[in-house]
């Protein structure tokens, strides 16, 4: 959970293999990635109604001939496959650069990404790039002396549990810039892990006590030892879990807003001295701040005064040794990746190195690694085309709300205006970021990680009271996401998306609309979900519409939660009780592909007709219509593993690939009508919900 930006995102882990980054396994060259489709008639099952099962009928057989690769752990037709792409083109460039930079800017990325790749030395090294974090840790004597010590290590750029503190914008005044402090402290994926009790969570539970000892005994510790400071981990990671907000409670924004003047905090909390850790860690002055979970403080006070020093000596050297493990040598990184990528995802095999140094090196430096990238896969004729398309999109939800049946006039007034006030970043940023402070080694990876941890920590203490930066990123050029910001009131879009097959200048309108355009509508309409709906066009958390419009709004989502609880994310399988998805953590992104899909369709309409084009018009034996369905459902194509889906059902506030796909087209009309379905069938049914 990121403490200071709770934007909505496209696609948060979709796709995504477990993140190691370690130099020190597989060092094999890579081959160029396959070309991508924008439609890919082959993928579809013509065996399948698409008025029964939409989602097999477009994506059937296309799953069935792409197993998962087994360095991933998800693997979509079109996310996955771009990723990849543009991944390998970013290896290309940071290889270049390590091996003949011509530029400093290509020296810095380069020598990250070729210290990232430098097995030999990383074996070498040992764990000794981790002892002096160690020999801090052990030099605690007394639970008031954990201000001082947490202060060093993060100053220090080493991972250490407890908290996230940051700067972020006032919920209530978006123009400001505050202190900000949320929940943290454990390890597993998510809080359910630890409180849940059933065989299966209680099997993960016992194997994560044997990963964290064998991790222990690993780094020299003898197997009692290492079992006891297992032990010690499990329970204050369990309490720490228990005192907890649920990831669907903190969906809520006013679950996360809670303003404490620093003295009242300090008294809610006294046995951790505030004012020594904000000091060390170099924050500028303030006298209030947000304090997003007070149930995990207070837990966090209690645990302090009743968990002897020799627990939290266990916690920190735990947290520290498994925040840096993947950087470590292959002993460490193998368990690693044995508990926390095969056992809790199902990935059969690290991802090979040139990937992971690939991703690392991106988000440590992503818009040096950036300015570089767009310059060869973002031509200013994509740039001005994407312009058009988002302006196509808001003008169709700006028809959407006008002749939308249960909201009144005066809140159809206040979100038009809140519409004509989205900022929109396309491509990348107008300003670069300066990372010359971040001093890079090559031949030191952790060290390295390290100096660009404190560089995005100070980067962020620098906002405290200034004004805020409404050009800023937060994602780098190559990404293949997208995402809304109610503080912001802002769409992005990096150039990474902006590829085929999401967007194709050489395909018809209908594919285009149905990829590229459902993506952009989706991040329009989170501006109006449960949550965006929360916050006025200035991005301040005020209520904008009327009592009696919230309600209608608030039953409509309810529709839509209830029908997405119904969705099964994982069968039962040995201990594992069948795995629905939770209507609520999900709720924000499938009312925004519900009306992303609609309002898309919209402009889609729009288009055709100022190209004197009907929607009946057949390409390839489908009509435009029909396209559009298929375009749509053809970014969701995926395959995934058991553990995989179980853990994003827990933790990923996005829906599987089918239910994105199936759940969103059977609350359209449109589609029942373009496929030729009969009112009543599964995906065309006598009612639906619609929010948007």
């Amino acid at each position: 959970m990121n403490c200071t930006r709770f934007a909505s995102i496209l696609l948060l882990a979709a796709g995504t293999a477990f993140a190691q980054t370690s130099a020190a396994q597989d060092t094999s060259k890579p081959a160029p990635p396959p070309s991508i489709k924008s439609f890919d008639l082959t993928a579809i099952d013509k065996t399948a109604d698409p008025c029964t099962d939409f989602y097999q009928y477009a994506c059937g057989n296309w799953v069935a001939n792409n197993p998962i690769p087994n360095d991933q752990v998800r693997w979509a037709r079109s996310f996955s496959l771009l990723r990849e792409r543009n991944r390998y083109l970013i290896f290309e460039e940071l290889d270049a650069a390590a091996k003949n930079p011509t530029s400093p800017l290509q020296k810095q990325f380069g020598d990250y990404f070729a210290a990232c790749m430098d097995t030999a030395t990383v074996e070498k090294k040992g764990i000794s790039p981790i002892q002096p974090a160690w020999k801090a840790i052990d030099g605690l004597t007394d639970v008031k002396q954990l201000p001082a010590l947490m202060s060093q290590l993060e100053n220090d750029g080493t991972p250490d549990g407890f908290f996230g503190f940051g700067v972020g914008q006032d919920d209530k005044d978006s123009t400001k810039q505050i202190a900000q402090i949320f929940q943290g402290g454990i390890s597993l994926p998510d809080r359910d892990y630890y409180i849940v009790d059933n065989e299966h969570f209680k099997t993960i539970r016992e194997q994560y006590v044997a990963h964290v000892t064998k991790m222990f005994t690993l780094a020299g510790d003898t197997p009692e030892q290492a079992a006891k400071e297992a032990a010690d981990v499990l329970r204050i990671e369990t309490a720490m879990a228990k005192g907890s907000t649920s990831r669907t409670d903190l969906r809520v924004p006013e679950n996360r807003y809670h303003i404490y003047t620093l003295a009242d905090f300090e008294k809610m909390t006294p046995a951790y001295d505030w004012a020594v850790y904000f000091k060390a860690i170099g924050i500028g002055s303030f006298d209030s701040l947000n304090v997003g979970t007070p149930d995990y403080f207070k837990t966090m006070n209690t645990l302090i005064q009743s968990e002897p020093v020799g627990a939290w000596k266990s916690y920190l050297r735990w947290h520290s040794l498994h925040g840096q493990a993947p950087q470590l040598p292959k002993a460490f990184f193998d368990e690693n990746f044995a508990f926390f990528g095969k056992t809790l995802q199902g990935q059969k095999e690290p991802t090979a190195a040139w990937k992971r140094c690939s991703t690392m090196t991106d988000n440590a430096l992503g818009e040096a690694v950036g300015q570089e990238w767009v310059k060869k896969n973002f031509p200013p004729a994509a740039k001005d085309s994407m312009d058009k398309l988002v302006a196509a999109l808001e003008k169709s939800l700006g028809e959407d709300i006008k002749t939308l049946p249960w909201m009144t006039d005066a809140t159809k007034k206040a979100a038009a205006e809140k519409l004509a006030m989205i900022r929109n970043k396309i491509g990348y940023p107008e300003k670069w970021r300066d990372y010359s402070s971040v001093k890079v080694d090559r031949t030191d990876l952790i060290g390295n990680l390290h100096s660009s941890s404190v560089y995005e920590r100070n980067y962020n203490f620098a906002k405290l009271g200034k004004p805020v930066d409404e050009k800023e990123w937060d994602m780098t050029p190559p990404t293949v996401n997208a995402d809304y910001d109610p503080s912001f009131n802002d769409i992005n879009f990096p150039a990474g998306i902006l590829q085929p097959p999401f967007f194709d200048f050489k395909i018809d309108p209908a594919v285009n609309f149905g990829g590229i355009g459902v993506v952009i509508g989706h991040e329009i309409t989170h501006g109006f979900d449960d949550e965006g709906s929360k916050y006025d066009g200035k991005g301040n958390l005020r209520e904008w519409q009327t009592a009696e419009d919230r309600k209608r709004f608030t039953e409509r989502t309810k529709c839509v939660s209830d029908e997405y609880s119904g969705f099964e994310a994982a069968a039962a399988n040995g201990d594992a009780p069948v795995q629905k998805l939770n209507g609520d953590l999900t709720l924000g992104e499938n009312t925004a592909d519900n009306g992303g899909l609609r309002i898309a369709y919209m402009a889609l309409l729009d288009t055709l007709k100022e190209q004197k084009k009907t929607i009946d018009e057949k390409i390839d034996g489908y009509s435009e219509a029909q396209r559009y369905f298929l375009g749509f459902a053809q970014v969701w194509c995926q395959n995934q593993t058991e553990q995989s889906a179980r853990q994003s059902a827990l933790v990923d506030p996005h829906s599987p690939g089918k239910w994105r796909v199936n759940g969103s087209v059977q609350n359209f009309d449109e589609f029942g009508k373009a496929f030729g379905c009969k009112k009543g069938q599964p995906m065309y049914p006598a009612s639906s919900c619609r929010v948007w």
